[in-house]
């Protein structure tokens, strides 16, 4: 596979560089606030008594999402790596820099590590006594079918949805107004594109997909996700006409209704080709009657380098057509004059403040459950054995999620399991379980944005919650943490038994453990959780997903092992083979 070219320094200082640039290039409108420097904020947008906008998602798509940061749109936005959502600690930072006091309305991508993210940041907001509101935009019509709408993926119909909720929170409306507007944005929004060639992750340097020089996919993804079917290229004309068509279908627009319209480029498509679709598009709603309120054209949300294009319509209303019109001013979107005076109010200074760490001495110690022979050191130690071995086998992780996903679960779990381990290195003697647990959650969450970050974190507090009168675990205390994890992971990403993921190995662990939990033996139990996670990891070879990504490819993803069992068994291989170097 040929490899790609691209301007820039070092893969792993992209972002840091994009944003640094970005902020560079427009001082007057952005500036970058929090600790973990993923935060972009508008200069003249935060201020008090104000809804605070913050959107998100990850890179690659540009000008979305920071683009779009800016007097009347977005307040703030968290910025992830490429092609992963933000991670909560970023969403924090851009939460605590947007909020002025009248609540915060979160809006992204309808994707899953989005949403898991998001919403695990809007639990800790909440839990400071912010009040939190969010959308997710589902516009890709191709996606989902109509009566799965809940399930369409969100693309270019961010566009609209921001530009909506940005203005009635400029307006002054409340919270939950602003959270009924961007839903009636998103309701009235359809997309649908076309992909003619792939883009490459600048990690890899290789496209993400293969496609035919004489070929196009209808309804591709942005992040290279499958369409609806892949067939001979066809003409400027029939593209627009098929895109269009699926469009009104749904749009259910009548003679004399007003739509606006965006005909974006993927990244690599010029604009010599999206005015060409556009002068056709206008041509069909010509046709039909439904006239143009308003119109863009041009880059709005990329994929990297992709080749392609997608057109988005929005059925408007008085109500809508008028936040529609209301001005704003951010990089990548302009409408009308933003009056000097409206730039002028004060600044919010009220933060938020972040939930610290739990306090550790040995006073914590006092009254806590003794019995057992796993004590915090021996924990912490199988900690570092799961994170050396999935660590080992990131290969062979990456080999698996290549075939059926993006192939990045090993180099992602690489990167959490290196960030627990450090932080690991860090705790004290005297640190308990249940505070190791939530150490080892805020370390895989900060350092990975896509889903295995929230669903390692909350697998390690619901674990280390279910063993918080614990100083050392016994069998039965044991089988309460691996219980804990398995029902966080559940609860989080809503996956049950028979869907091909992670579950499908930790529903036959903790089963397994079960049977030993009041045998007085440790290592029995991690034993047969180990065991069970093996039979459950290679029985999802046998299973069709219906999660994630790889549920698009249908049938196609039998006869392969699904990564995150994969990583679940190499995990508690790693503690079992500790504990029994360990035990006493």
């Amino acid at each position: 596979m040929t490899r790609t070219k691209k301007l820039i320094n070092a893969p792993e200082d992209i972002i840091t560089q994009v944003i640094s640039g970005m902020v560079a290039a427009h001082p007057h409108l952005l500036t970058v606030e929090g600790a973990t420097g993923r935060a972009v904020v508008a200069v003249d947008g935060p201020r008090d008594g104000k809804v605070g906008i913050v959107v998100g998602g990850g890179s690659g798509h540009e000008p979305a999402f920071a683009g779009y940061v800016g007097r009347g749109l977005a307040d703030a936005a968290a910025v992830g790596n490429i092609f992963a959502s933000p991670s909560p600690e970023q969403i924090l930072d851009a939460a605590r820099a947007a909020d002025g006091g009248a609540g915060v309305c979160f809006l992204y991508g309808n994707y899953t590590g989005d949403v898991m993210n998001f919403t695990m940041a809007a639990e800790e907001l909440q839990a400071s006594g912010v009040r939190v509101a969010q959308v997710a935009v589902s516009d890709d019509v191709a996606s989902a079918p109509q009566d799965r709408r809940s399930e369409r993926r969100g693309i270019a119909g961010d566009f609209f949805v921001f530009k909506i909720a940005g203005a009635a929170a400029d307006m002054g409306e409340p919270l939950a107004r602003v959270q009924a507007l961007a839903q009636k944005a998103n309701d009235a929004t359809l997309s649908m594109g076309v992909a003619l060639g792939a883009c490459s992750l600048p990690q890899t340097g290789k496209p993400n997909f293969e496609i035919g020089d004489d070929e196009m996919e209808i309804g591709m993804g942005l992040h290279g996700e499958p369409g609806i079917r892949r067939t001979k290229l066809a003409t400027a004309d029939e593209v627009t006409d098929e895109l269009t068509q699926a469009i009104l279908a749904e749009l259910s627009a009548q003679q004399g209704d007003r739509v606006a319209v965006l005909v974006n480029g993927l990244g690599a498509t010029s604009l010599v080709e999206l005015y060409i679709i556009f002068g056709r598009l206008k041509q069909l709603l010509d046709g039909q009657g439904i006239v143009i309120h308003r119109s863009w054209v041009g880059e709005y949300a990329t994929s990297l380098e992709m080749a392609g294009a997608s057109i988005t319509l929005m059925r408007l209303d008085d109500e809508l057509a008028s936040l529609l019109d209301h001005p704003c001013r951010s990089p990548a979107l302009t409408v009308g004059a933003v009056e000097a005076s409206m730039t002028r109010s004060p600044r919010s200074t009220r933060r938020t403040t972040p939930t610290p760490m739990q306090k550790n001495d040995a006073a914590l110690l006092e009254g806590l459950i003794d019995e057992g022979a796993i004590t915090p050191k021996i924990f912490r130690e199988m900690m570092r054995s799961a994170g050396a071995e999935i660590i080992a086998q990131r290969d062979w992780l990456s080999e698996l999620d290549g075939v059926i996903g993006d192939g990045d679960h090993g180099v992602t779990m690489e990167i959490g399991w290196k960030a627990v381990l450090a932080a690991l290195s860090g705790a004290p003697e005297t640190e308990t379980i249940e505070a190791s647990c939530k150490r080892m959650a805020k370390a895989f969450l900060d350092a990975v944005g896509a889903s295995s970050g929230p669903l390692y974190a909350t697998a390690f507090l619901r674990a280390g919650a279910a063993v918080a009168d614990r100083r050392n675990l016994d069998a039965g205390a044991l089988t309460a943490w691996l219980a804990g994890a398995m029902q966080g992971i559940r609860d989080r990403g809503r996956a049950e038994p028979g869907d091909k993921t992670m579950v499908d190995a930790w529903s036959p662990a903790v089963e397994a453990a079960l049977a030993f939990s009041g045998s007085g033996d440790e290592l029995a139990v991690m034993s047969a959780a180990r065991d069970g996670a093996e039979a459950g990891m290679k029985a999802t070879a046998e299973l069709e997903s219906r999660r994630g990504r790889s549920a698009k490819l249908g049938t196609r993803s039998r006869g392969h092992i699904d990564p995150g069992a994969a990583s679940t068994f190499l995990m508690l291989r790693g503690m079992t083979l500790t504990l029994d170097q360990m035990r006493p």
